[in-house]
């Protein structure tokens, strides 16, 4: 009885801020996106189980998953590996064909479902966010209002550093555990990408900077943040992104 009245005394204080109620829809995009992910986990468990099995017979490829398949062709062929070995290792190798078939079927229907919601396509013109990430956000996020700005929502994704006060002098540290830690994933990713491969964040003085100063995965984070904020302005207003000329 106490809590229910405690409840019902704090749903009458005018500074209540209250979560937006997520519609059927991104719901069901959400069940997309948390399948893949366990699809995901699965596959990098087969993969582990194959290189470290086939490791203890001498037989060592290169990290990545896309090495795995020649793994497997020289384990077929070779026989200094044993044959019952190469038979069991075979059932795994059928079970990570089936996972990798699921994992495609799962992300065409994200892919679908991105193609028909504009709201989905503009998110997705920001650097460093594709059509999965772009899906992920919006599925996820039901108001972009319920935020008071861009850095709050980064913040709800876990992108800030921890913040410590001593001695009245604030130090920031690294970012913590909190937040949507698959949101966080993707959008770090997509700026490791966005380091790697762009050529916009070659010629950015803001980004060569930070890389002239600090370890790549953390610029990586500092733009994780910065693309969650745009991506946060552009949910508030409707609008398309705008990327920044700079006069040459």
């Amino acid at each position: 009885m106490a809590d229910a009245a405690a409840i019902c005394e704090a749903v009458t204080r005018p500074s209540m801020r209250f979560v937006p109620i997520k519609s059927e829809e991104q719901q069901a995009v959400l069940v997309l996106h948390r399948a893949r992910e366990l699809l995901v986990r699965q596959r990098t468990q087969l993969i582990n189980a194959l290189r470290g099995h086939l490791a203890e017979f001498g037989r060592v490829e290169a990290q990545g998953a896309s090495h795995v398949r020649r793994l497997l062709e020289t384990m077929r062929t070779d026989m200094a590996v044993p044959e019952l070995t190469r038979a069991t290792l075979d059932c795994l190798a059928l079970a990570l064909d089936t996972l990798e078939a699921q994992i495609a079927a799962v992300e065409a229907k994200i892919g679908a479902w991105h193609k028909a919601n504009p709201t989905s396509q503009r998110r997705a013109k920001v650097p460093g966010i594709g059509p999965l990430i772009a899906s992920a956000i919006t599925a996820t996020v039901a108001d972009a209002a319920a935020f008071r700005s861009g850095r709050e929502f980064a913040t709800w994704l876990g992108l800030t550093p921890r913040q410590k006060l001593t001695g009245g002098k604030q130090r920031l540290g690294p970012i913590t555990p909190r937040g949507d830690q698959y949101l966080r994933r993707l959008l770090i990713v997509g700026a490791q990408t966005v380091l790697l491969r762009s050529k916009a964040a070659k010629a950015n003085p803001w980004i060569q900077g930070l890389l002239a100063r600090c370890a790549r995965l953390k610029v990586a984070v500092a733009l994780a943040n910065r693309t969650a904020r745009i991506a946060w302005a552009i949910m508030l207003r409707g609008e398309s992104y705008q990327p920044i000329v700079t006069a040459s």
